[in-house]
């Protein structure tokens, strides 16, 4: 009888980073659900408690940055801490991949540009939010005019995080491998080899030793 033939597979996320991913995520869904019904008046109407649901967006709010300072810090955080350099390096093939006539010949990293540029933008859009939202929640030491503006760039903010997790949503559900590595960790060697091979080539030696060869069949 012929044993079955495993795929070689390559861990693209450790359990941390998918734990960040998810609470993180779980967050910022909270913080568009109540902000939505805070600012639409027929959801609040329809919702009603309106002081609980605002306090659930700020403490939604101030513990978003929480899970990933403390992933940072932890010994078990070193692939994140490396994923996030590898977030903020550009590259010559990253150029080539905005062109459609040079993207084939791009060689890319574990990032493609479009994961790139979306999570620049979110981390900065959120930090923004969190210093915004501060300053409305806590409006005391500020004049009027910081709270107006603060109120505006909240809200523009917001709008654009929105379009930015739709689409995040969107182009993940679009490529299974990318879900299942988010859900579960590995990713088909063949895939990382063809579609990151800069980043396979970061991982060839263990990608090798994890390799279990052809199968043998059972005497």
């Amino acid at each position: 009888m012929t044993a079955p033939v495993t795929t070689p597979e390559i861990e693209r996320f450790d359990r941390t980073e998918r734990t960040v991913h998810w609470i993180t995520a779980a967050l910022v869904g909270m913080l568009i659900a109540t902000g939505a019904c805070l600012y639409l008046g027929q959801l609040e109407a329809l919702v009603g408690r309106r002081e609980l649901i605002r306090n659930i967006h700020v403490v939604a709010g101030l513990s978003l940055p929480v899970p990933m300072l403390v992933a940072i810090v932890l010994r078990s955080g070193r692939a994140l801490r490396r994923d996030l350099g590898r977030l903020n390096r550009w590259s010559a093939d990253d150029r080539r991949w905005w062109h459609r006539a040079s993207r084939p010949a791009a060689q890319l990293g574990k990032f493609n540009p479009g994961q790139k540029l979306n999570a620049t933008f979110l981390g900065g859009a959120l930090l923004a939010m969190l210093m915004s939202g501060s300053i409305m929640r806590f409006f005391g030491p500020f004049p009027d005019s910081w709270r107006t503006g603060a109120t505006s760039v909240h809200d523009w903010f917001a709008l654009g995080i929105g379009l930015s997790v739709l689409g995040h949503i969107w182009f993940a559900t679009r490529d299974e491998i990318a879900m299942r590595a988010m859900r579960s960790g590995p990713v088909p060697e063949s895939w990382a080899r063809t579609e990151r091979p800069r980043w396979y080539a970061e991982l060839a030696p263990t990608a090798a030793r994890n390799d279990p060869g052809p199968s043998q069949p059972d005497r």
